[in-house]
């Protein structure tokens, strides 16, 4: 596993912001319901535009998880080189090498697999409760992820998480 910058911390705050901002835009309760990509991206304060080809796998399933491809799209689009013919940043590379093994480890038990229809089919249909909590749950893990790897790596480049306003629309 490659080590974070040296002299970095980890923002515990931070991480806790992430998770909790991610978790209620998939829910879908408070406000209303984000795709995976689109969750992340949106907590991160980041166009949400390009990340909806994320959801479901890539629309059909058959693709990598949303959100963990959100995650990786959210530390480029931070920490890339923003000239289109530059190379990876060493930011960059250290910080999604860290990112892929801690969802590999954390999230998936060492089971490299993330085809989205693959990861859901054990709970049930698509837009069944289950499947709903899991996708849910793991969205909000990976944006703590995301977080975490910013804190190790780039803690200079880390957007402020903002508050999600709850304030009811007027009617």
């Amino acid at each position: 596993m490659v080590e974070s910058r040296p002299g970095s911390t980890v923002d515990e705050a931070y991480i806790a912001a992430a998770r909790a901002k991610a978790f209620t835009l998939y829910e879908g309760v408070s406000v209303p319901h984000r795709s995976c990509g689109i969750a992340i991206a949106e907590t991160f304060g980041l166009p949400t535009r390009s990340y909806q080809v994320l959801r479901r796998g890539g629309i059909t399933g058959k693709g990598a998880c949303g959100a963990i491809r959100a995650g990786e799209q959210v530390l480029g689009e931070l920490l890339g080189d923003p000239d289109p013919t530059g190379g990876v940043t060493p930011t960059l590379r250290a910080a999604i090498q860290w990112f892929q093994d801690a969802w590999l480890a954390r999230l998936r038990s060492g089971d490299p697999d993330i085809v989205c229809d693959n990861l859901v089919r054990r709970h049930g249909e698509f837009a069944g409760p289950a499947r709903k909590a899991f996708c849910t749950n793991l969205a909000a893990e990976v944006a703590a992820l995301t977080a975490e790897a910013l804190c190790r790596f780039a803690p200079d480049a880390r957007p402020p998480i903002t508050a999600i306003d709850l304030t009811p629309s007027p009617t």
